[in-house]
């Protein structure tokens, strides 16, 4: 890497997409170059022993190169990072978005320094992907405390972007070329607590919507099931710009251990919500994140969650061992074998291809809406990704056929 522009490597969730877009912007506006900037995640240990093994993979493959290391888990333990050789600069999260710490480093040659502060910046920029979809973080942090989770204290305390701001952030994706956008953030579901009025995100979509009338598609990142309001359900039935899929933070299916995890849900309110949902959207399609392995799961309690995944036709899976992290209540009570943990999820993970491939089945001899992006690929408004046959230029919206299963994928040709 030589003179080169800044490039940004992500690990974690879909907000740190949207904030990495972000901040390799302000790298590249403030003139850095042969930069790497790393946005960790914090949320398992293998998040974190991925993060290391980049590092170490960097600096052998450019020795020169500055290195950057921000993100939650940077923000939980900086002196760990400070410390390490291949590290220049570590960032704190509250400041990683804001252009001045980018011309800092710019200013500063210094190895080690820590730019951080006791306040937390709100969220307010957006982040696009490579395939012509768009993130726009309306809200960070979470006031929640869930047991199992160290985001809070990576993120602090729930902010949102207004409601306003939104809407301008979306209306110039969309002016730009950018046919679909999903909206993110760490708790989206407690979206405008924290403005004034208490703004609901029904609310909030509700106004994005009527404000862009030109936007094509709007995703909800990860929901908590505890946190839909009633703007939201109305919306749900009766917006068709309002993709068909909900991502659920369910985590578990088992009512103790969603009480030790301290969720806000209990398994009948999971239940009830799918039920209400399809009968608003009878075609709406459900994907949830799992934690397989929990402190004290039985057998019992871990068929509790296979069950619920078949009884409430869940479709897409985020499947992954529950990860002890320090300073965590959840840390502190009886773990669970490691390799129960991971045969658990592998258990999932192999349920999970099982209902997706119900999914795909399902859609075959049908024609669907599908968003093209990059390789061929193209994405369904219920989140299908499927294999394309015939031309379009990426990020178009198109009618094409599902004609076929290859493997565990669909392939659907264009205007047939």
């Amino acid at each position: 890497m030589t003179n080169a522009a800044p490039e940004v490597l992500t690990f974690g969730c879909r907000l740190n997409i949207a904030e990495s877009e972000a901040m390799q912007r302000h790298a590249a506006d403030a003139g850095l170059r042969d930069v790497f900037i790393l946005n960790t995640c914090a949320v398992t240990a293998e998040a974190e022993r991925q993060a290391g093994q980049a590092l170490r993979r960097l600096r052998r493959e450019n020795p020169s190169a500055k290195i950057i290391v921000t993100g939650c888990a940077a923000q939980i333990n900086p002196q760990k990072y400070a410390s390490m050789d291949e590290v220049d600069h570590v960032i704190g999260n509250d400041v990683k978005l804001k252009a001045e710490s980018f011309v800092a480093l710019r200013e500063n040659s210094g190895a080690g320094e820590i730019l951080n502060s006791l306040q937390h910046a709100a969220p307010r920029k957006s982040g696009v992907e490579a395939m012509q979809r768009a993130f726009v973080q309306v809200q960070n942090g979470c006031d929640n405390r869930c047991t199992f989770c160290i985001i809070p204290f990576g993120r602090g305390a729930s902010r949102s972007l207004s409601f306003e701001d939104v809407a301008e952030q979306v209306r110039g994706l969309v002016a730009e070329g950018f046919n679909e956008i999903v909206l993110t953030g760490v708790d989206i579901a407690s979206y405008g607590r924290d403005l004034p009025g208490e703004p609901t995100l029904g609310f909030m979509v509700r106004h994005v919507l009527a404000q862009v009338p030109e936007l094509p598609r709007l995703r909800l990142s990860s929901l908590d099931p505890a946190g839909l309001d009633e703007d939201l359900w109305e919306l749900i039935a009766e917006e068709p710009r309002l993709m068909p899929h909900l991502h659920l933070s369910l985590q578990a299916g088992d009512d103790m251990i969603l009480k030790r995890m301290k969720r806000r849900h209990s398994r009948d309110d999971v239940f009830r919500l799918c039920e209400r949902a399809r009968k608003a959207r009878p075609d709406i399609v459900f994907g949830a994140d799992i934690i397989a392995g929990f402190p004290t799961e039985s057998e019992a309690m871990f068929a509790q969650t296979r069950d619920l995944v078949e009884q409430c036709g869940l479709t897409w899976l985020h499947v992954f061992p529950y990860s002890s992290r320090q300073g965590t209540p959840a840390a502190k009570m009886p773990q669970v074998h490691g390799s129960l943990r991971k045969e658990r999820a592998e258990i999932l993970r192999v349920l999970g291809e099982k209902v997706a491939r119900r999914h795909h089945e399902s859609l075959i001899g049908s024609t669907v809406k599908v968003m093209v992006e990059n390789n061929g690929i193209g994405c369904t408004p219920h989140f299908a990704k499927i294999k394309l046959v015939g031309e379009a230029d990426v990020g178009r919206i198109v009618d094409a056929r599902c004609v076929r299963m290859e493997n565990d994928a669909i392939v659907a040709e264009i205007g047939a």
